[in-house]
């Protein structure tokens, strides 16, 4: 296959997975689902801390 040929395929390839990519991350930047992961990733991060805190004596009783 002649070099330049398939350069030029490259490119073009190249150029699908750039636009298939940029269609993606806009899908998936915003919406519902995005709102939902961040609430319940700072959910798990707080109970993680409460287990991770050992609890005072003056609070256990």
């Amino acid at each position: 296959m002649d070099p330049e040929t398939h350069r030029a395929l490259q490119r073009i390839r190249a150029a699908e997975l750039h636009a298939q990519a940029a269609a993606h991350r806009l899908a998936t930047a915003a919406g519902p689902t995005r709102d939902l992961r961040i609430r319940l990733g700072w959910t798990l991060v707080e109970v993680g801390l409460r287990l991770a805190t050992p609890r005072s004596p003056a609070l256990a009783r």
